[in-house]
C-alpha cells in the first residue's frame, strides 16, 4: 500500500468518524449536570364505559371504540428528577408504540435530560428505518413529553410558565358527549351537564348517511345550548368535497366556531378550498403524525384552525415547531385530545386557543384538572402537574426498564 493510499484511507475514516459524531449529535460536556438513569415504561388499557361511534364507524371504516392504549414513560436522573408522559392509541397501535420505545428508550441513559431537542433527534436517528412519523414517533412522544415534564419540574414552574405563558387558562369545549352512537336526548342531557360543569364549548359529531339526520341532530343542539354559545361539529373525514361544501352551507345557519375533519385529514387543497367558500371556520390536523404534514396545510393557508396532537406528531418538541409556524400564519390552534399536555401548550400559544376536554383521562391521574366560567386553568404545580395513579397501574399489561 502506498503511503498516498494509506493517507486516503485515513482521511476516510476519520471524515465517517467525523459524520457519524455529527449526526449523533454531541453528548455530555461540561455544562451538563444531571444524567438519565432511568426509563422506565409502561402499556396500559383505559376501558370505556360504553362503545363509542363516530362517522368512521358509521361508514364501516372503523368499529365501536371500547378502549385507548397508553404508553407511560417515566424519567429518573442521577440527581432524583423525575418526569411522566405519554402517549396512545386507539383501536390498534399500543403494543407496537411500546414494543418501538422499548428499543430506542436505551440509547438515553447516560444523556442530559435537558438537551431534549438532540435527544428528540437521537431517537428519530434511533429507529429511522421505520421513518419519521406515525408510530415511530408517537413512541418517541412519550419519552419526549416526560423530558419537557422533567425540565419544568427541574425548573420548579408549570410547562405553561416554563414555554413563556400568554395566559393562565385556555377555553375549553366537551367532546366526549356528542357521538353518533348516543340519541338527540343523551347529547342534550350531556351538554347540559357540560355547561353545569362549567364547559365554554360542546363539540358534536356529525357524518350520518342521512344528512338531513345531522342537520337535526345540528338543530336540537343549538336548541339545547343557546344561540351564542360555542358549538363546533365533527365529520370525521367523511364527506366528499362536494357533499362538505353542500352541507357546510347548510350548516352556516346555526352559527358554527368550525367545523372539523370534514375531508380526509391529507386533503390539503380539497380543506383549502373549503376554507376560502364556507363563511364557518375549517379545523382539521388531528391526524397528522408529524411537523411537516401540518406544514402543508399552514404554508397553504389550507385551514383556520389548526389541531395537532403533540403525543401523536412526536411530543411536544415537534409541536412547538407548530405552533410557532401557526403564529406566524395568524392561525388559531385547538389540539386534539391529550388536554393534561395540551392546556400548557396552549396556555403559551400567542392567538387566543381552545382545549379539548375528555374526562375518560382522569381516572389514570391522580390530580383533576380545574374548570370554570368556561376556561380550564393551568395548574400551579411544576411540569405537567399530573401523576399516574393506582389505577392506571392496575389496567397495566407491560413493562420495561432501561437503566
Amino acid at each position: 500500500m502506498s503511503s498516498n493510499t494509506f493517507l486516503d484511507l485515513t482521511h476516510a475514516t476519520e471524515t465517517s468518524e467525523t459524520n457519524e459524531r455529527h449526526f449523533a449529535g454531541l453528548g455530555r460536556g461540561a455544562a451538563s449536570t444531571d444524567a438519565i438513569s432511568r426509563i422506565d415504561l409502561s402499556l396500559a388499557f383505559l376501558p370505556l364505559a360504553a362503545p363509542i361511534s363516530d362517522a368512521k364507524v358509521l361508514t364501516g371504516r372503523q368499529k365501536p371504540l371500547t378502549e385507548i392504549a397508553f404508553l407511560f414513560a417515566e424519567i429518573t436522573t442521577e440527581e432524583g428528577h423525575t418526569g411522566v408522559g405519554y402517549s396512545y392509541s386507539k383501536r390498534a397501535g399500543g403494543p407496537g408504540q411500546f414494543a418501538h420505545a422499548k428499543e430506542i428508550a436505551p440509547e438515553l441513559i447516560g444523556e442530559d435530560p435537558s438537551d431534549i431537542a438532540r435527544l428528540w433527534t437521537k431517537m428519530v436517528w434511533a429507529g429511522a428505518s421505520v421513518g419519521r412519523s406515525g408510530l415511530s414517533t408517537q413512541a418517541i412522544a412519550a419519552i419526549d413529553i416526560a423530558l419537557w415534564d422533567l425540565k419544568a419540574k427541574r425548573a420548579k414552574l408549570p410547562l405553561a410558565k416554563l414555554l413563556g405563558a400568554h395566559r393562565d387558562s385556555v377555553q375549553c369545549y366537551n367532546t366526549s358527549g356528542g357521538y353518533l352512537s348516543m340519541s338527540i336526548d343523551e347529547i342534550r342531557d350531556n351538554a347540559k351537564a357540560s355547561l353545569e360543569r362549567g364547559i365554554g364549548g360542546i363539540k358534536m359529531k356529525v357524518g350520518q348517511p342521512d344528512t338531513l339526520v345531522d342537520l337535526r341532530r345540528v338543530a336540537a343542539m343549538r336548541e339545547t345550548v343557546g344561540q351564542d354559545f360555542p358549538l363546533m361539529v365533527d365529520a370525521n373525514q367523511q364527506w366528499n368535497r362536494s357533499t362538505a361544501i353542500r352541507i357546510g352551507r347548510e350548516l352556516e345557519k346555526f352559527d358554527l366556531t368550525w367545523i372539523e375533519e370534514p375531508l380526509d385529514a391529507y386533503d390539503v387543497e380539497g380543506h383549502a378550498a373549503l376554507a376560502r367558500e364556507l363563511a364557518t371556520p375549517i379545523a382539521s390536523g388531528e391526524m397528522l403524525t408529524s411537523h411537516g404534514e401540518h406544514m402543508e396545510f399552514i404554508n397553504q393557508r389550507a385551514l383556520d384552525f389548526i389541531q395537532p396532537d403533540a403525543p401523536r406528531v412526536g411530543g411536544i418538541t415537534p409541536f412547538l415547531k407548530i405552533m410557532r409556524a401557526g403564529e406566524d400564519a395568524k392561525m388559531r390552534m385547538a389540539p386534539h385530545f391529550a388536554m393534561e399536555i395540551h392546556l400548557h401548550l396552549s396556555a403559551a400559544y400567542e392567538i387566543d386557543p381552545w382545549v379539548e376536554h375528555f374526562e375518560w383521562l382522569e381516572p389514570l391521574f391522580n390530580e383533576r384538572l380545574e374548570i370554570l366560567d368556561g376556561r380550564m386553568w393551568v395548574p400551579s404545580t411544576p411540569g405537567l402537574g399530573f401523576s399516574l395513579s393506582e389505577q392506571a397501574r392496575a389496567w397495566t399489561t407491560e413493562r420495561f426498564t432501561a437503566q
